[in-house]
């Protein structure tokens, strides 16, 4: 499967920008090595803010859960250290990754990840003309089960990394390759999808052991 461990990310937060003032409520980190995850990181966050009733209806989770967790100057320096420097991936991963850049750089933290691999863009690319690439949804048309409540961060990460290890098992079958580069999933995520099939064939022709 992948030749190197990748950190599957997912936060919950209090609405969609950093900059504007959001803040992360949960956060799950798993990491994938040997075709399964190996190692997880989990957390409610207490980041003194106040959950919108919105997002406890989306999420379940309440103004009091956030009160009684650990403060995110505990949890997003475990959180950058658990992740190192994997290459790490989300589902829409530009999302994740500003609010974990946002939350490091408040106290002075740096990421160090080893690149940034987008679920949602590789699928775009490798199981073109989907009617939708939300998690919930092309979980479902690829039989990926959701084993607890959708939209808290262990369930998404969860399903978004049986996701990529279903990309990375179609891709290995696809274009015969013993094994998947992460940096190859970097890279995917840059190539339109109409030239997927031609890039894959000059890397996998590449990577071709001489008889």
């Amino acid at each position: 499967m992948f030749e190197r461990p990748i950190v599957m990310l997912d936060f919950e937060t209090t609405g969609l920008s950093p900059d504007g003032g959001d803040r992360i409520t949960e956060v799950a980190a798993l990491r994938i090595a040997d075709g399964q995850i190996v190692e997880r990181y989990v957390s409610l966050v207490n980041c003194g803010v106040r959950v919108p009733s919105f997002i406890t209806q989306l999420t379940g989770i309440t103004q009091a859960m956030v009160d009684g967790a650990p403060p995110a100057a505990d949890v997003v320096p475990a959180l950058i250290d658990f992740i190192g420097d994997d290459v790490l991936a989300a589902h829409n991963a530009s999302f994740d990754e500003k609010f974990l850049k946002a939350e490091g750089a408040r106290l002075g933290h740096a990421c160090r990840h080893g690149g940034l691999v987008c679920s949602l863009k590789l699928s775009r690319r490798v199981f073109p003309g989907q009617p939708s690439y939300k998690l919930g949804q092309l979980s479902r048309v690829l039989g990926i089960a959701f084993n607890s409540r959708a939209h808290r961060a262990e369930a998404d990460a969860e399903v978004a990394a049986q996701l990529l290890l279903h990309i990375g098992r179609h891709l290995g079958a696809a274009y015969g390759l013993a094994g998947v580069d992460p940096d190859l999933l970097v890279s995917l995520n840059r190539v339109a999808a109409a030239k997927v099939d031609a890039f894959m064939g000059v890397y996998a022709a590449g990577r071709r052991v001489p008889a």
